[in-house]
């Protein structure tokens, strides 16, 4: 077994005791590579299906190309698909310009996932997060606790016993699943490469630009880079140190935007 099996096989057990120990699930899917790659670990999770709905937040500034890649792929995969929109919010014409850049993230995407959470009375999401992305997620659990107002607090986590598929919780609580906390951005690739998991072409380079993290498009840029391929992806990221989540507007708009946010999401 190599390391990327390793990996693969802890996301699938995280998934599997998920799917055991929850009935009204859902998978939110930014139509990113880390929540792709998520859906594709779903699916040999669960014998090459996702009988769950999948939720993408859309708040009406996202790339062309997501909307085109997020129909074509519901259709090929065959899974349910919900779009959630903050409709109330939208008309009043929240943005990012409106305010501060926290502000339209909080209201036009996790308001608009408490919404869609609300309706369908899910008790748990499946999320892409990686612990490589921010200080805040690499203290998350893969079965990591919430209010019922939403927010992450390391005061109500539980013990950490040493177990990392810990699936202790308390009733009633609305609960987030992490099955690739273990993943680094290089893994993600890594893996994507090895699986040949379609990804959006936003990723690869034009004309010496390409995204490394893909959102709204007023809140995220590219960053200078030759490459085209996934070989050319893995190399860059091997040799280079550059932020995480380079190109997202929110988190150079303040030194805690970014855990507020995550605290929130």
């Amino acid at each position: 077994m190599d390391y990327l099996d390793r990996l693969e096989n802890e996301s699938i057990n995280i998934i599997r005791e998920a799917c055991y120990q929850f009935r009204d699930v859902a998978m939110l899917w930014s139509v990113g590579k880390d929540s792709t790659t998520l859906l594709w670990l779903i699916r040999k999770a669960l014998r090459g299906t996702i009988p769950f709905p999948v939720i993408h937040i859309d708040t009406g500034r996202k790339f062309p190309e997501m909307y085109e890649y997020r129909d074509r792929l519901a259709r090929e995969w065959d899974f349910p698909l919900i779009v959630g929109r903050n409709e109330e919010e939208i008309a009043r014409g929240m943005g990012p310009k409106k305010g501060l850049k926290l502000d339209c993230c909080t209201e036009l995407k996790t308001n608009a996932l408490r919404q869609v959470i609300g309706k369908y009375g899910f008790k748990a999401v499946f999320l892409g997060t990686r612990r490589d992305e921010h200080s805040l997620p690499a203290m998350e659990w893969p079965f990591p606790l919430r209010d019922e107002r939403f927010p992450w607090s390391d005061e109500v986590q539980p013990a950490d016993t040493g177990n990392p598929f810990h699936s202790f919780w308390f009733e009633d609580e609305p609960h987030r699943v992490h099955p690739m906390l273990h993943f680094s951005e290089l893994d993600v690739w890594r893996y994507i490469k090895r699986e040949a998991i379609p990804v959006i072409s936003l990723y690869f380079s034009r004309e010496g630009k390409r995204y490394r993290s893909i959102r709204c498009v007023p809140c995220c840029s590219p960053v200078d880079s030759p490459a085209a391929t996934l070989d050319e992806i893995i190399q860059e990221i091997r040799t280079s140190e550059p932020p995480v989540r380079p190109g997202r507007a929110r988190n150079s708009e303040s030194v805690c935007t970014m855990e507020t946010f995550r605290a929130l999401d």
